[in-house]
């Protein structure tokens, strides 16, 4: 488990970052108490390992014209790996689609879209996803509101997981 690897000092970097990934090096360092050389060393040091995958604005998709979100529910024909990674490729390359899920269970796959407006993500559905080699059903849930969205992971658990262990 890598967060046996990790030390407590890591720990803290990763979830300041995740609670703000702007902030200085010099702030960093200041809040888990070290000095700011070896800070950015372990910063690098994490990113280097991929427990750091990147750093992005968290944007209001509402207030930037994306009136609708959708989570749809993809059922194959077929789970065999080749089909399973076409069509993995082929949300990727969908604009619409933000986050894509392999399930186990009655649904394949879980798709969280986002769309400017109900006839863009129809033009989507109909155009693009039910059209899609493979796909043998579609079921669709409109977001009407969110109550959380919150990124990441609770370090909060983790640590209390931990201590509890040691």
């Amino acid at each position: 488990m890598v967060a046996h690897r990790l030390d407590e000092i890591d720990r803290k970097i990763l979830a300041e970052l995740q609670a703000d990934g702007r902030m200085t090096n010099v702030e960093l360092a200041k809040r888990v108490g070290i000095s700011a050389p070896p800070c950015l060393r372990r910063v690098r040091a994490l990113e280097e390992q991929g427990l750091i995958r990147g750093y992005h604005a968290e944007v209001n998709a509402r207030e930037l014209g994306f009136e609708v979100q959708v989570f749809a529910m993809v059922g194959l024909e077929s789970q065999a790996e080749v089909e399973l990674n076409a069509f993995e490729e082929r949300c990727r390359n969908w604009p619409l689609v933000r986050e894509c899920h392999m399930l186990n269970g009655e649904v394949d796959f879980m798709l969280k879209c986002v769309a400017p407006d109900l006839s863009s993500f129809q033009s989507f559905l109909t155009g693009q996803l039910l059209s899609t080699p493979n796909v043998a059903s579609v079921k669709t849930s409109l977001v009407i509101r969110g109550a959380k969205d919150e990124p990441g992971v609770p370090f909060d658990v983790l640590e209390a997981r931990l201590s509890r262990l040691a």
